[in-house]
């Protein structure tokens, strides 16, 4: 019975000693440090294409569909705010004009778009 208990007690012994760490702890903070200055140099680079179309939006070739589009969307508000929204028949979205606008936009900003990743 002895060496069953002295079996358990050393076991014990083992699991409960310190664990002892091998690197020195400046090292560890060395390496965070390191890693930290990696990740700030691996930042993404600014998305360019929001203001690339925003800028395709405006311009006289599109200026006609986002003209479109910007009517349907107040039309559509104010038809939402009136009263008898839920009761009419038809309710106007403004998908078409959505559709039409970013086909418009995405033309004109594909090629200026891959200038600026060159």
């Amino acid at each position: 019975m002895q060496s069953i208990t002295s079996l358990f007690s050393e076991f014990l012994e083992t699991l409960s000693a310190p664990v002892v760490c091998e690197e020195p702890v400046e090292d560890v903070e060395e390496e965070a440090e390191a890693e930290e200055e990696e990740e700030e140099e691996d930042e993404e680079p600014e998305d360019t294409f929001p203001a690339i179309q925003a800028e395709c939006a405006e311009t006289k070739v599109c200026h006609p569909f986002k003209h479109h589009f910007d009517e349907c969307v107040e039309r559509v508000t104010k038809a939402m705010e009136a009263d008898d929204y839920e009761e009419q028949e038809h309710k106007e979205d403004c998908i078409e004009e959505f559709f039409h606008l970013q086909h418009c936009v995405t033309e004109c900003a594909a090629p200026l778009l891959f200038k600026t990743l060159k």
